[in-house]
């Protein structure tokens, strides 16, 4: 039987929140903030199987660089109360091998947000059980540049 778990939360600045440093946390990767300044670095935190930008046809290729578009965020949204990005967090089945849950995770993705003009940066993170529980899509972060 299929379980389903789906969390949605808002990266806000006036949460103190960076869309960089999320984003790095999420990809298991080391971005700089040019908004702030400084380094977040996750590359030791492991657990990451895949990560991936999915952008609009009329998206700047740039932004296919993960540090370039959560920059390129924090750049346009200059507000103390700015809303950054939204956050999804969703299960994948155990019904589904792991390659048949990404790219069911892909073409939702696609369907709903790249096909609405949105830039998706997804992550696929290992489960957090060692009893078997499946890998989870830790991130499905989309976000509406204004530039796009």
């Amino acid at each position: 039987m299929a379980l389903f778990h789906l969390s949605v939360t808002q990266t806000k600045r006036s949460a103190g929140q960076s869309a960089i440093a999320s984003a790095a946390y999420r990809a298991g990767e080391r971005l700089y903030s040019e908004y702030y300044g400084e380094y977040s670095d996750y590359t030791r935190k492991g657990g990451v199987i895949c990560s991936d930008i999915l952008l609009p046809s009329h998206a700047p290729p740039k932004y296919a660089d993960r540090q370039t578009l959560w920059n390129a965020v924090e750049k346009a949204e200059r507000g103390k109360n700015a809303q950054l990005a939204y956050s999804f967090d969703i299960a994948l089945q155990n019904e589904f091998s792991l390659e048949e849950n990404i790219a069911l995770a892909r073409r939702f993705l696609l369907e709903n947000f790249v096909s609405r003009g949105m830039v998706v940066d997804f992550a696929v993170h290992q489960p957090d059980r060692e009893d078997g529980g499946i890998p989870r899509a830790a991130v499905l972060r989309e976000y509406h540049h204004p530039v796009c």
